[in-house]
This record gives C-alpha cells, sequence and structure tokens, in this order.
C-alpha cells in the first residue's frame, strides 16, 4: 500500500510538506501545480514551488516529492516536464483535478476532463519528451458536472503514457461536498492496466477502511484530512500492519505548531506568515476541540511577536540563523 500526501495549492506548500511528512506515514507528495501556458518557465519558476528539487527532491524526512504540472497545450506542457527533469523532478505529475473557476476558464485543471482526446495527446507528449526512466503520473476527478466520461478519460490518460492515476472521486461540479463516490474508483481500476489510486473524503481510519472496501484499491491520496489529522497516514499505515499506535495527542501536536510558524516566519513575509499559520490550525479545530481555543484566541491577531508568544515560542530574531530543532513525536 503506498499513501501520499494531496497537492492543495495555496495550503500544502513546501513547509506543510515537511512538517506533515516528518510525522509519518507518507509515501511521496506533490507540489502545488505549477502553471503552464505558453512559454518555458525559468528554473527560477519551478525552484519557487518545488524548493526540494535544491534537496534532491525530497523533504527532510527523506520522502520523495513529484513536480505537478498544470495547462492544456500539450507541447508545452512536454518542454516544461523536460526541463523541471533536468532540474531534479524525480516523478512528473499532470493536474486534471482543480476545480477553480479561475484554473478552468483559462483551461487548466478539471475542465480538460470534457476533452479526452486532449488528455490523451497531453499525456503522450509528455511521456516522449520526459526521460523513459522518470515516471509520469496523472490526477483527475470524476469530470466536469458528470462521471459519463470518467472511463473514458482515465483510459485516455492511461493509454498516453500515464503510469499512475489518482481518482478524486467527484466531479468538478462536486466540488469538496460529501460524498465521494469510491465506487467510481473500482470502475476506473476496472478500465485500466495502471495504478489507481482513491482520494476524496479520507478523514479517519474508519473511512479509509470503507474507501478500501467500496474502491478495492489499495493505494490511497490524503488531502484535507491528513491536514487536519496529522498522523492519519500513520495511523493507516500501522492498521493496514495489523498494528495499533495511539493517536497523536493536542499535546504532542505542540512542536508541529511551532515548527510551523518558525519555517513561515523565516520563508514568508510578516503580512502573510499569520494567515497561513490561522489556515492551518482552522482546519485542526476538526480534529482537535483546543484547536478552537487557540484559533479563536488568535483570529483577529497579526503581530507576529505577540503570535510567538500564544504558541510559546522563540523570538524568530533568536532563531533566525539557527537551524530548525524542533523533535517530533
Amino acid at each position: 500500500m503506498q499513501i501520499a500526501l494531496a497537492p492543495m495549492e495555496g495550503l500544502v506548500d513546501e513547509i506543510l510538506r515537511d512538517v506533515l511528512t516528518r510525522v509519518g506515514g507518507i509515501d511521496w507528495c506533490v507540489t502545488e501545480f505549477i502553471r503552464v501556458s505558453d512559454r518555458l518557465l525559468p528554473a527560477s519558476h519551478f525552484r519557487k514551488l518545488a524548493p526540494e528539487l535544491g534537496t534532491g527532491a525530497q523533504t527532510r524526512s527523506g520522502t520523495p516529492v513529484r513536480v505537478q504540472l498544470l495547462g492544456s497545450d500539450p507541447v508545452c506542457l512536454a518542454e516544461n516536464a523536460a526541463y523541471a527533469c533536468e532540474l531534479g523532478a524525480p516523478v512528473i505529475d499532470l493536474n486534471f483535478g482543480c476545480p477553480a473557476k479561475t484554473v478552468n476558464k483559462s483551461r487548466g485543471g478539471a475542465v480538460l476532463l470534457k476533452e479526452p482526446e486532449l488528455l490523451h495527446a497531453i499525456l503522450s507528449e509528455v511521456r516522449r519528451a520526459v526521460p523513459r526512466d522518470i515516471p509520469v503520473t496523472a490526477k483527475m476527478r470524476l469530470g466536469f458536472d458528470s462521471p459519463d466520461g470518467a472511463l473514458d478519460c482515465a483510459r485516455a490518460l492511461a493509454d498516453g503514457g500515464a503510469g499512475q492515476i489518482v481518482v478524486h472521486a467527484r466531479t468538478k461540479t462536486d466540488g469538496y461536498k460529501p460524498p465521494a463516490h469510491w465506487e467510481w474508483v473500482a470502475r476506473v481500476q476496472d478500465a485500466v492496466a495502471v495504478s489507481v489510486y482513491a482520494n476524496g473524503e479520507i478523514w479517519s481510519l474508519d473511512d479509509w477502511r470503507r474507501c478500501r472496501e467500496v474502491s478495492g484499491v489499495e493505494d490511497i491520496m490524503l488531502g484535507r484530512g491528513l491536514v487536519s489529522r496529522p498522523d492519519l497516514a500513520r495511523q493507516i499505515a500501522a492498521a493496514r500492519a495489523g498494528q495499533e499506535l495511539a493517536p497523536l495527542s493536542w499535546i504532542d501536536l505542540q512542536p508541529l505548531l511551532q515548527d510551523f510558524w518558525l519555517q513561515a516566519r523565516r520563508k514568508i513575509a510578516p503580512r502573510y506568515a499569520p494567515g497561513r499559520l490561522k489556515q492551518w490550525l482552522a482546519m485542526l479545530t476538526r480534529s482537535y476541540p483546543e484547536a478552537l481555543t487557540l484559533f479563536t484566541a488568535m483570529r483577529r491577531e497579526t503581530d507576529c511577536e505577540r503570535l510567538d508568544a500564544l504558541l510559546g515560542c522563540q523570538s524568530t530574531a533568536r532563531v533566525a540563523d539557527a537551524e530548525l530543532c524542533v523533535e517530533l513525536p
């Protein structure tokens, strides 16, 4: 069984990838999408969204990081994919699942599920451009407004050269509304010869068990469920191995929050760093009642030093030039 951390634009950046993968249980993760339109992007653009390219395409825990591209021009995507490989990308992932209106209006993400022929053309061009030893994978939804074409889309991706397909078991129109239609993951797996991952609405061990039973697949990708419960992948991996593992408590979670905040303080402008902290903390309220108390206390706070105090962190001035040495549970 493989467990992947989903690429979520504006949420799972390099900092959260680093923190979550060090908790354990994650086999690989994916960058936020790199938008490709009509030109070859400079190296700096790739390194901005995929800074792990400078560290062997791995997080600090050694977890591999795939580079995800989004666009609709087969030739331009292929050129950028080849360049990403030159920069060190171990896997190229293609995004056909993003539901954002702004992305879909510019012919990116889930809107391309209306055009299976284009999906095939994109995969074929990228596969030809990328070295044979570097896999090309894809993430899709069940369709734009209906799952009727899901099997055609999956076949187009697989026949074009996708070595794996992650299926977010909802349409673009469904957005993130429950339920996830895991039965369609089973249908997709029956339709293609490549490995299929189930994604969507896995928030707990019970959800994983039901997903596994309904979808019939072993491999999964976790998104909001893992962000809301940072040890979910570790819990699932342990359960799959027939082991029991004590859940991560709120006390256990404190070093993670502190580490995340200290990294945000160092890498993000003071104007924006508090927002990133509150964004993650708001998601943690789903799993930890204590997170709501802390979120309420800092909801309107914008001063970074006062946030330091609320989190029990050292002043950033004292750690700016030091390595972060947070011991994770």
